[in-house]
């Protein structure tokens, strides 16, 4: 049989994965808001240089992210601000899901 899976997919699926961590999506959601260096990020995350630089590689080769060199420090902005877009996406799919989770709920508790 053959695969249905295109190229795009594999592509889509590459950037998806990217964001699939909980600090990454933190970074992105600050990027949203203002570029940032590292130091900056590492002390709204709580977590250690190396793994906040490690977060930002992924999503700079995902192509989310872009960087800048200042002086002796690197600032990283967000590439597609419209990725806050699929963002409001994921949020109204978690609304629904509320929602259908009270109902059963309700239907449960008669």
């Amino acid at each position: 049989m053959k695969s249905m899976v295109k190229p795009q997919h594999e592509a889509r699926a590459k950037i998806i994965k990217a964001m699939a961590h909980p600090s990454r999506l933190f970074i992105i959601e600050e990027l949203s808001k203002h570029e940032c260096c590292v130091h900056e990020l590492t002390e709204m995350i709580g977590a250690d240089m190396s793994t906040v630089s490690k977060h930002l590689s992924v999503l700079k080769n995902a192509g989310l992210v872009s960087d800048e060199k200042r002086a002796k420090s690197i600032f990283y902005s967000l590439r597609v601000p419209c990725i806050m877009d699929f963002f409001g996406c994921v949020e109204d799919v978690l609304s629904i899901n509320a929602k259908e989770n009270a109902n059963i709920l309700k239907c449960c508790k008669k």
